[in-house]
């Protein structure tokens, strides 16, 4: 069993347990059981919610106007000194709350023990991390915004050019580039709806449900929701201070954009490749190799695929902390909030690479022309001129098209390649003008269906998207 080593940390008793501690924890509790290092970046959001908390206990009598004037002030003065880089955190304080808590009394005596009044770290701490969510969550969807902004500039750029569309990672039917850049759009748009609607679970407030129970004290919980810009107070104290459910919303929501951003990363790296080349990064977003002087490595893509790992581990971590909790706070529950930390984190650089990739890649249109050459890839559009003209039922539209494919197999060449004659060989009811389905750019183009490849639809769906998505 660990002891406590004589002139260790945490010799004495800390302040905040009371006259029941005398004696001091070990030197690994102490390390174990501290959280600073983590939640000291809840110092904003910890200093606002104390200075709402100490407002509305003066409002009800219960602190004197002039302790919450001078709690208010030493809070104001505290966080000028961490934002400007002069503030010691304590690990022997345990965690954010109490190195404040200890800073106010230094300033402005006993009136800083007031302070807690009506309240426990337990609600504390929930309050906190629900008003740092909310302000994250905000500033991520800013950041979801502008990669939707440079999808759809690439978009409106680059309407008109057509690239094989694939599916199964085979030529399937030509489609543009733009449309292809909106298809993100649309996938970023959900992941914008996920995070807001999240934002409205994360936007209920804890504080004033004390450890568990409430309080005795005639608190007015609903002004100091209302002063933090919370939609309302949680109703019940024990859900108050136990929920870490909206947290794991969030990080559900960050995987699953997560692998939207993987599988646009996962393309980047596939276009930037020579047997693509589709696409152009400059030196911003690549790097070279140590021994192979000609690379050019989409390593800033590949990054962005690989953090999705950090999400879903974020998300399957607390969630294997949080599944065995009995109500109401367990000290388990400390563990929750690297792991939110660090997908936030991981999602701004992601966002800010992603964006930046987009503006920087240039669409080569070459090769995109050439591989428009492989696959048979208007043979869908053979099959529909056969529907249309020669009314035919697709299936069997489909098989003929299968014939005429087969043929051109053996003949090593493009379906435009083949002579009326050959085609008629197969199908006599084939005429001269199914050669105008068989060029890509007009097969593209005559996709307009709602929510189809053609240009008019990718420029028309530009508009429609930067209208939805970037305005207000």
């Amino acid at each position: 069993m660990l002891k406590k080593k004589p002139g260790a940390a945490g010799t004495s008793a800390n302040p905040m347990w009371g006259g029941h501690y005398i004696g001091g924890p070990s030197v690994i509790m102490a390390e174990i059981n501290a959280s600073i290092d983590v939640d000291k970046r809840l110092y904003a959001q910890d200093i606002r919610a104390s200075k709402a908390h100490a407002e509305m206990l003066a409002a009800k009598g219960i602190l004197t106007s002039k302790d919450a004037k001078a709690i208010a002030q030493g809070l104001d003065a505290i966080q000028r000194e961490i934002e400007s880089g002069v503030f010691v955190f304590s690990s022997a304080l345990e965690d954010v709350h109490m190195n404040i808590e200890a800073s106010l009394k230094e300033k402005i005596g006993d009136a800083a023990g007031r302070l807690h009044t009506a309240r426990s770290r337990n609600d504390q701490v929930a309050t906190d991390f629900r008003l740092w969510l909310r302000d994250t969550l905000d500033e991520l969807d800013a950041a979801l915004k502008d990669v939707q902004d440079a999808l759809i500039d690439k978009a409106e750029s680059n309407a008109d050019l057509i690239l094989p569309g694939y599916t199964h990672l085979q030529p399937a039917q030509p489609i543009t580039f733009g449309h292809h850049m909106l298809a993100y759009v649309e996938m970023l748009g959900r992941d914008r709806d996920r995070l807001s609607d999240a934002r409205k679970r994360v936007n209920e407030m804890p504080l004033g449900a004390a450890a568990l129970a409430g309080t005795s004290f005639p608190i007015d919980r609903a002004a100091v929701a209302k002063k933090l810009g919370f939609d309302r107070p949680m109703a019940n104290s024990l859900d108050a201070v136990s929920a870490r459910d909206f947290a794991l919303e969030f990080l559900a929501a960050a995987t699953i954009l997560g692998t939207h951003l993987s599988r646009l990363a996962e393309e980047i790296v596939l276009w930037a490749s020579p047997s693509f080349g589709f696409i152009a990064l400059s030196e911003a977003f690549t790097s070279g190799s140590s021994i192979m002087p000609q690379k050019r490595n989409p390593d800033a893509a590949e990054l962005v695929r690989a953090k999705t790992g950090r999400l879903l581990g974020a998300f399957t971590a607390l969630t294997v902390i949080m599944k065995g909790l009995p109500l109401a706070y367990s000290k388990d529950m400390q563990e929750d909030k690297e792991q939110v930390f660090d997908a936030a984190d991981t999602l701004r650089l992601s966002l800010a690479a992603m964006a930046g990739m987009i503006r920087d890649m240039q669409p080569q249109k070459t090769a995109m022309a050439e591989a428009l050459e492989d696959g048979f890839i208007t043979a869908t559009d053979l099959a529909d001129w056969l529907v249309r003209a020669a009314n035919l039922p697709f299936r069997d539209a489909h098989r003929i098209t299968g014939g005429i494919v087969r043929l051109a197999e053996t003949k090593k060449c493009r379906l435009d390649q083949l002579t009326l004659a050959e085609m008629q060989a197969i199908d006599k009811r084939i005429a001269k003008t199914v050669f105008e389905v068989l060029e890509p750019v007009r097969a593209a183009a005559s996709r307009t269906s709602l929510g189809g490849t053609a240009p008019d639809n990718v420029r028309r769906a530009a508009r429609q998207a930067r209208k939805r998505f970037l305005k207000g």
